[in-house]
């Protein structure tokens, strides 16, 4: 029967464990030892002490049981001798208690307690998210300051006609309101997490330069709100933005770009609001940032707060420069357009006679040059000042237009020739003619003997020309020899006319001036790009 108040007992002390503290149990536990340890009397001392109450035991009571009356005390019976068992259940009794108390702290539903926070901190009427934060420390006459930092995660493109490139971040904004502070629970609530952003008051953020832009919400809106028990505010979203970019193409495409992004204060001044560049690392870029006509060099952030009529406020800028990839232009552009204009030089070593041919050389390469050209601005937008392809397109469409009317002035001097070789043919033509009608009249002439060589020569007299040139060669002075005379008479020329002489002039002409032309152009623009870079 003593082992059955023992257990009762222990199961009635177990029930109440669960809202009773560790302290408490021990306290309970050492006076269920006392009690058992009253019930550790002697068998001689229990024995006596039965035997004289019932020897002093009235008849009646010894032959009926003991009733109470409505007025006496009732004495409860001493716990029987257990022996060595009531270690065994006060240990167990101790035990069950611990065991309780530990169940009950690691049962803490922590869900349920970032509720309780929340609805503590953001129920109605207790906190207003139309009112902005205080200042530094606590303080009403201090602006909020917020700070800021992304995390660049690509640039699609880049595009140099509208002037804009599209870029993917995640923004990130932190500022500190004390009206959200809350008990961390010993350091196990370390933040509370939010998708809501119109619970709580958020700084009026706009991008200055931006022309488009929205959010991303697969497969669930991309925005996080983060509660540190100090009162900090974690604001995260991620967005993808068209920004405008001003671009200044006049050495494009050996240039470097500029392209900012600009954040500020819509509706508060620099006295209520201000924003600052989080300190240490306040942007970073994606490992492995991948352009497809572009490289990313470097990046600079910077404060670009603006003055109006309403008051000053807070901007902050982060600049993006840009270098463009020349490998694609050289192989696009650049070679191509060489390679045209050496196609064109071929017409000079082609016949003169063969006029179908070089006409059609010439016009083709005209045409596909004028098409390189076009295409070429067609991606770029109509500006007032020359761009650097704008002098190589143009020259390089010169030096073609050159080689189509160098053939046009060997076709004129090729018909000059022949028309000069023709009057020289009917002049000779004519003078032997009259020589052969003087000696007729010489030979039909009776009297005359023998026809008698004039002594004087008439100046007219071709006989009398071809002596004085003969006497004119043996009189005259060796003269040194003459490379270029001697180069131009290994082409055969018939008394090296003028149309030749063209062709042959223009091989030398063309390439040489075109490599000089490479090389002021190259040492212009390299240079000029590589004082960009030191600014």
């Amino acid at each position: 029967m003593c082992q059955c108040e023992c257990v009762s007992h222990i199961s009635r002390r177990k029930t109440s464990s669960s809202s009773s503290s560790s302290g408490k149990a021990r306290s309970q536990a050492g006076k269920f030892v006392n009690q058992v340890g009253r019930a550790e009397t002697p068998k001689e001392q229990r024995s006596s002490s039965d035997a004289s109450r019932r020897s002093h035991r009235p008849p009646q009571e010894a032959a009926t049981p003991h009733a109470p009356s409505p007025g006496s005390r009732t004495h409860h019976t001493p716990i029987p001798n257990m022996g060595s068992g009531h270690y065994f259940w006060a240990i167990l009794y101790f035990a069950s208690l611990c065991s309780a108390s530990l169940a009950n702290n690691a049962k803490i539903n922590f869900r349920e307690k970032e509720k309780k926070v929340l609805d503590q901190i953001l129920g109605a009427g207790k906190y207003d998210a139309r009112i902005r934060p205080s200042g530094i420390n606590g303080t009403d006459n201090k602006a909020t300051n917020v700070s800021v930092n992304m995390f660049l995660r690509s640039i699609s493109k880049i595009d140099d006609y509208k002037m804009e490139y599209s870029v993917q971040l995640t923004f990130r904004e932190q500022w500190t309101d004390e009206r959200l502070k809350f008990d961390d629970i010993q350091g196990r609530l370390k933040y509370l997490t939010l998708t809501e952003a119109n619970r709580v008051w958020m700084p009026d953020l706009f991008f200055s330069n931006e022309k488009e832009g929205h959010f991303h919400n697969i497969i669930m809106p991309n925005v996080y709100i983060r509660i540190f028990p100090n009162g900090s505010v974690l604001y995260s979203i991620r967005i993808s933005l068209t920004l405008a970019c001003p671009m200044n193409l006049k050495l494009y495409p050996l240039d470097r770009q500029i392209c900012s992004l600009r954040m500020a204060s819509y509706g508060w001044t620099t006295n209520d609001l201000v924003f600052l560049w989080k300190e240490g690392d306040p942007v970073q870029v994606v490992k492995n940032l991948h352009l497809p006509r572009f490289t990313l060099e470097k990046f600079l952030t910077d404060y670009c707060n603006s003055k109006t009529n309403t008051g000053e406020y807070s901007c902050l800028k982060v600049d993006l420069l840009f270098k463009r990839e020349f490998s694609y232009y050289l192989i696009q552009i650049y070679i191509p357009c060489c390679m045209l204009v050496i196609v064109s030089w071929v017409s000079f070593w082609l016949d003169q006679g063969a006029v179908p041919a070089r006409v059609s050389l010439g016009v083709t390469t005209l045409l596909t040059m004028a098409t390189q050209t076009s295409g070429i601005n067609a991606s770029l937008p109509p500006v007032s000042y020359t761009k650097a392809i704008d002098v190589w397109t143009g020259v390089c469409l010169t030096f073609v237009f050159g080689a189509l009317l160098e053939f046009a002035l060997v076709n004129y001097a090729s018909r000059s020739d022949m028309h000069k070789e023709n009057m020289k043919k009917k002049r000779r033509d004519l003078e032997q003619a009259s020589l052969d009608a003087a000696s007729d009249l010489l030979d039909t002439d009776s009297n005359a003997t023998f026809a008698m060589k004039p002594l004087v020569r008439h100046p007219g007299d071709p006989l009398a020309l071809e002596k004085r040139l003969q006497c004119e060669v043996h009189m005259q002075a060796p003269k040194r020899p003459n490379c270029c005379k001697t180069w131009l008479s290994k082409f055969p020329t018939r008394q090296c006319s003028r149309s030749k002489r063209i062709d042959v002039i223009s091989r030398i002409t063309f390439p040489l001036v075109f490599a000089l032309f490479n090389l002021v152009y190259w040492s212009t623009y390299l240079f000029r790009e590589e004082e960009d870079e030191t600014f």
